[in-house]
């Protein structure tokens, strides 16, 4: 008997069942696929902070916690956040040094920070809500980033778009080796989901119709929800 019948089952281990195994992985051709989308933003995420200086790091943390407080009531009451999306990301109490050579090292004062991580979702009022926050005493604001808050909404679109490259791939390869695409064999999401590239804020300041006024304008522009797929595909 010279060989298998066709539909034969060949025992695992065995020098044919190799031997048919490494025709079928020469039979194959694996690329790998990219989708995305282009999406406006739905939710921005902004760090604020007060930084506060005293000689004495109780002075320091009380004249913070007075403008915290301040800064967290125009949060929560007169721009309706959610205390939920309010979250302290950063405290610290530090002392300030100078040094010279007479003297050495010497403490001058201190310094008191806290600062907010806050999410919000009106991203055409960003400009005004930084503005209001500058007046009630939020002295570092370190980032503005946008971001989708629920990228599942865009997961068909992605995937279908990455499954639509991966084939354009793998039929130019195919026919540029003198063979037919055929079935797709299996399917690899690399990045294990589609996920959101998060753009950090444009921020200009623009003049208003007052001479001596200016407000905060935010650019949030467009972000891309991508994926990646490895998919493998037989050759005929």
């Amino acid at each position: 008997m010279g060989g298998s019948a066709a539909g034969t089952l060949l025992p695992a281990g065995s020098a044919a069942y190799a031997a048919e195994s490494q025709v079928n992985l020469q039979n194959t051709i694996t690329v790998t696929g990219t989708g995305q989308v282009s999406v406006k933003p739905d939710i921005a995420y902004l760090s604020l902070g007060v930084e506060t200086t005293a000689l004495t790091a109780k002075d320091a943390q009380a004249k913070n916690a007075a403008i915290v407080q301040k800064l967290s009531t125009l949060l929560k009451t007169t721009w309706k956040i959610d205390p939920a999306d309010i979250q302290t990301s950063q405290f610290y109490v530090q002392p300030n040094y100078t040094y010279n050579d007479k003297e050495g090292q010497k403490i001058t004062g201190y310094t008191a920070n806290q600062t907010f991580q806050v999410k919000y979702r009106d991203l055409e009022k960003i400009g005004q809500l930084l503005d209001a926050a500058s007046s009630a005493g939020a002295n570092r604001i370190n980032d503005v980033t946008f971001s989708v808050e629920n990228p599942d909404q865009y997961l068909d679109q992605v995937i279908s778009k990455a499954m639509a490259n991966a084939g354009m791939k793998a039929g130019s390869i195919a026919k540029a080796a003198g063979q037919t695409l055929g079935g797709v064999i299996n399917v690899v999401q690399n990045d294990g989901g589609y996920t959101p590239v998060v753009k950090q804020a444009e921020m200009l300041m623009q003049s208003t119709s007052s001479a001596d006024a200016a407000s905060t304008a935010v650019e949030t522009g467009e972000l891309t929800v991508q994926t990646s797929l490895t998919v493998q595909y037989e050759m005929k």
